[in-house]
């Protein structure tokens, strides 16, 4: 197979798989500690046009970067807020989230730009570039994998490699640390961890505002990475991709990699395949454009269907804390 061809898909697979890894880990640490969240897709979302106004506006990138954590930091906040605070449905809320965030991004990009609902183009001052590009340059000539170095992994900008080191370095918090130990129990036992003098409610709140940061680099990600402007509903549902990679992965961080990769290289995959023909015994023509553009979604669905009854979740998920008394 050609190298170049390999060099493309590995590529096209890490810039796709980001936001899904970004999104799943946050989802992980929310869940962990007893909190379903359904709105990773609207904290995305709003992140994503906080980060391509805010650039937009300044021309700053760490501005940019900034503002999108910040807003799906207060989202997240309202989210415990209504579930952790008031014990509301946490279902709900999360929809409500997803809701406000396809509405209410829409509206203030048309009262800021006037360009239905969308933002200007960032200019490239704005946008994250690769970071290892001398590197990539220096390794290009090598043989055999010269090309799948420079250009399938060292061609990324930071947060690329930002997500992939997010993993190890979630796994180490949650199964090596005190304060990923409590995580842990409280989304298995909150009535155990409250019994040893801990608050429940701070550890749920800590782990929105962690969940918070990360759906804001995913967000910032699609702007300042992939697509230089924010449209509307620009995430197509990366939120619940990334959601079902938390479940296909057993709410684990190294598995929820694996099924992020997997989505994503059906995406590129799925990007690739059009234009292509179909053999003459089948008629001909090309694959239609819908049909591959659906791939990765069927393939989620495929998937949920055959391990989500396998996964366990933690036992606390989505049940309010009630203390007693």
């Amino acid at each position: 197979m050609d190298e170049n061809l390999i060099a493309g898909m590995l590529a096209s697979t890490l810039r796709v798989s980001t936001p899904l890894i970004l999104c799943a880990l946050a989802g992980l640490l929310a869940e962990r500690s007893g909190v379903v969240d359904i709105g990773l897709e609207g904290k995305m979302l709003f992140a994503a046009f906080a980060a391509g106004a805010v650039g937009a506006l300044t021309g700053s990138t760490a501005l940019a970067l900034l503002a999108a954590m910040g807003v799906a930091v207060l989202l997240s906040s309202l989210h415990g807020l209504a579930c952790v605070s008031h014990r509301g449905d946490q279902v709900v809320s999360g929809v409500a989230i997803n809701i406000i965030a396809a509405g209410m991004t829409v509206v203030l990009g048309i009262a800021l730009f006037a360009q239905g609902g969308q933002t200007p183009q960032l200019p490239g001052s704005v946008r994250l570039g690769p970071v290892l590009a001398s590197l990539a340059d220096t390794v290009q000539g090598l043989p055999w994998v010269g090309v799948l170095l420079a250009d399938g992994l060292l061609r990324h900008n930071a947060l690329v490699y930002a997500a992939l080191a997010g993993v190890p370095a979630i796994w180490w918090l949650l199964f090596k640390t005190r304060f990923g130990l409590r995580l842990r129990a409280v989304g298995e036992n909150p009535h155990m961890v409250d019994a040893a003098g801990v608050s429940v409610t701070q550890l749920r709140y800590t782990a929105l505002g962690l969940n918070g940061m990360l759906c804001g680099l995913a967000g910032a990600y699609l702007v300042l990475g992939q697509s230089a402007m924010f449209s509307s509903n620009m995430t197509a549902g990366r939120g619940f991709m990334a959601l079902a990679a938390l479940i296909f992965g057993r709410w684990h961080p190294v598995r929820a990699l694996a099924a992020c990769l997997l989505f994503g290289f059906l995406d590129a995959f799925a990007i690739r395949m059009q234009g292509i023909k179909l053999p003459a015994v089948m008629g001909g023509g090309e694959v239609p454009v819908q049909l591959i553009q659906a791939l990765p979604y069927l393939m989620t669905v495929l998937l949920l269907a055959g391990f989500v009854g396998r996964a366990i979740a933690p036992k606390a998920l989505g049940k309010p804390y009630v203390k007693e008394r």
